[in-house]
C-alpha cells in the first residue's frame, strides 16, 4: 500500500485529507505542526521508525513552530526521505516572489492553493507529481 504524509495545522482540513487518503487506499502519517514532523523525520533517520515510508507529502506552508518550507528543506536533507514528492499547500495568496521563495526553500515539486479541486482531480494531480518524482529520483 502507498503511504503519504500530511503536515497541516487546520484540524478540519487535516481530517478531510485523511479521509481522502482512506478513500484512495493510501496509508498516511499526519502531523499538526512543523516541529512534530521534523521530530518524526529525525526518528526515521535514526532508524527508530520502521515500515513503509511516505512517497509524497502534503505540506502546509504556514505551520506553528516551523514553516512548511523549513520542513520540506529538512526532508530534502534526510538520507531516507530526500526523494519524497513535496507538495506545498496554502490558502493565502502569495506573490510570485513568495511562491518562488517557498518552493525553492522546500525544493518542492509543486505549490497548490486551497481550496483543493474536486477529489478525483486532486488525486490525479498528486499522482502526477508522485510519478514525476519517481521518474526523476533514484530508488530511496
Amino acid at each position: 500500500m502507498t503511504t503519504w504524509m500530511i503536515v497541516e495545522d487546520e484540524q478540519e482540513l487535516y481530517e478531510v485529507i485523511e479521509a481522502m487518503f482512506e478513500i484512495w487506499g493510501v496509508d498516511g502519517v499526519a502531523f499538526a505542526d512543523g516541529k512534530e514532523a521534523v521530530s518524526w523525520i529525525d526518528a526515521v533517520d535514526k532508524g527508530q521508525i520502521t515500515g513503509e515510508l511516505p512517497e509524497l507529502v502534503l505540506l502546509d506552508i504556514r505551520l506553528p513552530t516551523l514553516s512548511g518550507p523549513e520542513v520540506g528543506a529538512r526532508l530534502r536533507r534526510s538520507p531516507k526521505l530526500r526523494n519524497i514528492a513535496i507538495i506545498l499547500m496554502t490558502a493565502f495568496l502569495l506573490s510570485p516572489d513568495e511562491e518562488k521563495e517557498a518552493i525553492n526553500l522546500a525544493q518542492a515539486d509543486a505549490l497548490i492553493y486551497k481550496p483543493f479541486p474536486e477529489m478525483q482531480t486532486f488525486h490525479a494531480i498528486l499522482d502526477s507529481y508522485l510519478a514525476k518524482r519517481k521518474a526523476a529520483s533514484p530508488t530511496q
